[in-house]
């Protein structure tokens, strides 16, 4: 039964709008409500692919694509969408299949321009595909483009020879022979052919390394059963994703797309910037690094890609997946020193804590140093742990570790840190540890209370029960309001175990419900600096949430939040964060505060893989502030960089003009406007070009160009009577002004147009050229 038409179109505003934001998990989930009033419907599946896309849930968006494709055969661009995330999840095949038929389709609807993209991009990825290069000849030849036609029957002979097809080889030559019989290249093929020699192989078009390097690294350590998860102990598994990583930054390095580098941001993770001129070198050379580092790991050639990783990282790049990816090449390679000081660097990052915990284990284990190893590799444990938990329960879980590791800090019996390395090593380095974790969990004793018990206390058959106990007759005691009661307790509890965080975190909790917010907050900035220090920054970042909660204002927290999410990966939170502080700076009027934070923003998505829309929303924000600074060079600045990533912005546009004109840049104003015309017209918009020009004049009324502007494109849409009426006022208004050469312009601007009195305007030109 089809559902309701309000409830459907509601659910896509509320999909745009939040898409237009940057908020792409909420438009997903507003894309998906509406999918449920009209399922199947093209545009909602359409909108909720290009969501899933942007938050990095490719396989998500893929299955999306296939579904429209399915639903609509005949539409080219789904079945585009297919190819291209294809590509980018590392399956070739599919894309091969994917942009073949995509254009075919395209063909058929005459837009030859994307069906050679489409076939063009095949021949990228697989060199010796012969039916996409029959294509691309074929479209080639009928379009009269001989130079391509010719590369590519010589291409398709060249396949048809590997595969000893002499005569279709030959064939294919003088075909190429035909349509451009003096070609240097068809010389040569011949010349080939007569000596019994092989044709040169066709050669890779650019953009094809990034999509064969993803399938290369998604080849790497396959699951062996799927049934287990990734099928990868945690070391493999952070070691699959930092490849994955890795190989995404050079997927969006697209060498036949110089702006990719711009949009993506790479260039900014080299050293913590974005300035692409006094880097360019240096962004190069990182680049070429990453990309032998990935091909020499995927061969095997694990000390070469060390090399390769170790030269990137000299060149600039600083990414938590190269960290770690080279420090377990250097452990493997038994270079422990170094390997430890790389792995410090992604100890933070939610993506590969778990794996560096255990690795530094291993690696302290190696060194003898026991007590240090058994620390790792309880944080590692705690790590695991909390992911066989609800969501909810898995900081409570992990609080119960602090007793735990703080009681194995002082332990100096080397058997019972042998052990706990041993046991944690042998639950958590196999294929199936999670499964292993929750079997472990079932066989747990059920205890009273809501507390759930970590699993440390059966792996370890760990006693650390008393400070436990207090934390629980603290809740009690505060549950009840005797708040001085459970204060008093907690102090005691603090001499036995004056390390545990969560104690005093629990403290902190106290104070504020006393309404002592000023010292909650002092205890909660302490905790969070040690848990920041020790390497925990989700701990670190929920106190600090707590903190921005009892004072908004709190500037300096928020700074080290945004740190704390920087350092976890948490790049849309870390981004959001930041706008929040921003707008708090510019309310607080401190306009080169809040662009400087700005600033920061842009540049926390440039080091990530962010959507580039967020580079829009924020330079849009630099742009306001430095209009309200009037300082309209830089404004006109940033205004430029929008046009460059976001071609269509017509409020950027719009800017663009009237800051040229404010300047009084006239021909930069005409050639904003002129450039933005042209944009507009090759998307068929020709009625927003005259709309877009009418507003300009409404702010500059006595700006002769603006109205000769409007008038030629009038008369190009077909209102000719419209333009003509337009500059016959105009004339009038410069006549009138003294204004003789412009408005001899003007008037031989509508003899061009040749209105059917159009002998009246000549006379009139020639009367005023001879007076």
């Amino acid at each position: 039964m089809p559902g309701r038409e309000d409830i459907f179109q509601k659910a896509m505003n509320d999909g745009h709008s939040a898409a237009w934001d940057q908020e792409w998990d909420k438009a997903v989930a507003a894309y998906r409500r509406a999918l449920e009033e009209i399922p199947d419907h093209p545009k909602a599946l359409n909108s909720l692919g290009l969501a899933l896309y942007q938050l990095g849930s490719f396989e998500d968006a893929l299955q999306v694509y296939l579904a429209v494709a399915k639903l609509s055969p005949d539409d080219p661009i789904p079945t585009e969408k297919v190819s291209q995330i294809s590509e980018r999840v590392g399956d070739l095949k599919t894309a091969v299949d994917a942009a073949l038929r995509a254009g075919d389709l395209f063909l058929k609807q005459r837009d030859t321009d994307k069906a050679l993209e489409n076939w063009v991009r095949i021949t990228n990825v697989n060199p010796e595909n012969a039916i996409a290069h029959s294509r691309l000849a074929q479209v080639h030849e009928k379009l009269g483009h001989t130079q391509q036609a010719v590369i590519e029957y010589l291409a398709i002979a060249s396949i048809l020879q590997r595969a000893g097809n002499a005569e279709k080889t030959k064939e294919m030559v003088a075909k190429a022979q035909t349509l451009s019989p003096n070609s240097p290249e068809v010389k040569q093929a011949i010349s080939l052919l007569n000596t019994g020699q092989l044709l040169p192989k066709p050669l890779r078009g650019k953009g094809g390394t990034g999509p064969i390097r993803m399938a290369m690294v998604k080849q790497l350590e396959k699951p062996k059963d799927s049934r287990t998860g990734s099928g990868l102990d945690p070391v493999a598994e952070a070691r699959q994703k930092a490849l994955t990583q890795l190989a995404e930054l050079l997927f969006e390095y697209s060498d036949d797309n110089p702006t990719a580098q711009e949009r993506r941001g790479i260039s900014a993770i080299m050293k913590g910037t974005g300035n692409l001129s006094l880097q360019q070198s240096e962004q190069t050379k990182a680049i070429l690094y990453l990309g032998q580092a990935i091909d020499a790991q995927t061969k095997g050639n694990e000390s070469q890609a060390a090399e390769e990783l170790e030269g990137a990282l000299d060149a600039g790049f600083k990414h938590a997946s190269l960290y770690y990816a080279l420090g377990l090449l250097r452990y493997k390679g038994n270079r422990f020193e170094s390997a430890q000081r790389f792995l410090q660097n992604s100890i933070k990052h939610h993506d590969y804590a778990l794996g560096t915990r255990l690795l530094l284990g291993q690696l302290l284990s190696k060194k003898s140093l026991f007590n240090e190893a058994a620390i790792e590799y309880l944080e590692a444990l705690k790590l695991a742990d909390a992911m066989t938990v609800p969501e909810e329960k898995a900081d409570e879980v992990s609080q119960q570790y602090e007793p735990l590791i703080e009681s194995h800090r002082d332990q100096k019996d080397e058997t019972v840190l042998r052990k706990v390395c041993d046991n944690v090593s042998g639950l958590l380095m196999r294929s199936d540890w999670r499964e292993q974790l929750h079997k472990t969990r079932d066989q747990m004793p059920k205890q009273d209370g809501d507390m759930m018990p970590p699993l440390a206390d059966v792996i370890l058959q760990a006693q650390s029960s008393s400070v436990l106990d207090s934390m629980n007759r603290i809740n009690q005691r505060a549950r009840m309001g005797s708040l001085r009661s459970a204060m008093d307790e907690a102090y005691s509890a603090v001499q036995v175990a004056p390390t545990y965080l969560p104690l005093h975190t629990l403290m902190g909790d106290l104070l504020v419900q006393e309404n002592r917010n000023a010292d909650a907050i002092a205890k909660y900035s302490i905790v969070a600096h040690v848990y920041s220090v020790r390497g925990e920054a989700a701990q670190a970042t929920k106190l600090f949430r707590r903190i921005i909660q009892l004072s908004p204002m709190d500037l300096g927290a928020r700074s080290r939040l945004i740190d704390q999410l920087v350092a976890r990966g948490q790049t849309d939170d870390a981004v959001r964060e930041s706008l929040d502080l921003a707008a708090m700076y510019n309310r607080l009027a401190d306009l080169d505060l809040a662009r400087k934070t700005y600033t920061t923003a842009l540049r926390i998505v440039q080091q990530s893989n962010a959507s580039h829309d967020w580079n829009v929303h924020i330079l849009q924000r630099m742009a306001d502030i430095d209009m309200q600074r009037l300082d309209w060079k830089q404004a006109l600045r940033v205004y430029e960089q929008i046009r460059t990533i976001a071609p269509g912005d017509e409020s950027a546009r719009k800017q663009l003009v009237e800051l040229n004109l404010r300047m009084g840049q006239l021909d930069k104003a005409m050639s904003e406007l002129e450039n933005y015309i042209t944009y507009l017209e090759v998307q068929d918009k020709n009625d927003a070009g005259i709309t877009f020009i009418e507003e300009i004049i409404n702010e500059h009324p006595d700006q002769p160009l603006l109205k000769r502007a409007q008038a030629a494109r009038l008369h190009h849409t077909g209102r000719t009577d419209e333009a003509i009426a337009i500059l016959d006022q105009l004339g009038e208004v410069l006549i009138e002004q003294g204004a003789k050469q412009q408005a001899m312009e003007v008037i031989n601007q509508i003899v061009l147009m040749n209105p059917p009195n159009v002998e009246d305007y000549r006379k009139l030109l020639f009367q005023m050229q001879n007076t």
